[in-house]
């Protein structure tokens, strides 16, 4: 039982951390067009961008046998232009995203979603709670993660309830709980009902 729930902690652990590092596709699909506007284009007028991210990428492509996504993800023009170091970065995310089962698959391109749609602060408070939490000792950081995923699976009112309850406090470090306060108030995923309101 207790590896269950050392597995199911890590699992959190890395659901946060997928969350943070997911967007990395995102950002090398629009790495080129960044330096664009760096260089500044006067050529052509171009068509304004789709708004096509990793999320939308990876769910157009996620019925695909993994050889075939990785052979899309090769064709794809914005891909092709990326510098060679960014491009293996991407081939190296995606083969490990090709290893994982299809319901792990399609709750990382869930968080994806949800990363793309967060505001810029809150992006950078998630980046943040992230940090924090990596600097947690192993046994510390699997009982947070634990914690945070506890605590997202209650109704917000009970999550706030639980934080400042004297079992909480007398488990979790002030620095603790204010880490799981934050991270339960970002939306880094939906709930099974949908994105949190």
């Amino acid at each position: 039982m207790s590896g269950l729930k050392a597995t199911r902690a890590g699992m959190a652990a890395i659901s946060l951390a997928l969350v943070l590092v997911a967007p990395c596709f995102a950002q090398g699909f629009r790495a080129q067009q960044a330096q664009r506007r760096q260089v500044g284009q006067s050529t052509k007028p171009r068509a304004p961008q789709s708004g096509h991210h990793a999320g939308q990428w990876l769910r157009q492509y996620k019925d695909l046998p993994p050889d075939q996504r990785e052979k899309a993800l090769e064709n794809d023009p914005q891909f092709r232009n990326l510098p060679p170091p960014r491009q293996q970065v991407l081939r190296q995310r995606l083969q490990h995203f090709n290893s994982l089962p299809p319901q792990q698959q399609e709750r990382i391109i869930n968080r994806m979603e949800v990363w793309e749609h967060l505001t810029p602060e809150q992006k950078q408070n998630a980046r943040q709670l992230f940090g924090q939490l990596r600097q947690l000792p192993p046994d510390r950081r699997r009982m947070v993660a634990s914690a945070i995923r506890d605590l997202r699976a209650m109704p917000p009112q009970q999550r706030q309830q639980m934080i400042d309850s004297p079992r909480f406090k007398s488990t979790f470090s002030p620095q603790e709980r204010e880490l799981l306060d934050g991270a339960t108030k970002l939306p880094l995923a939906p709930t099974e009902a949908g994105p949190e309101q």
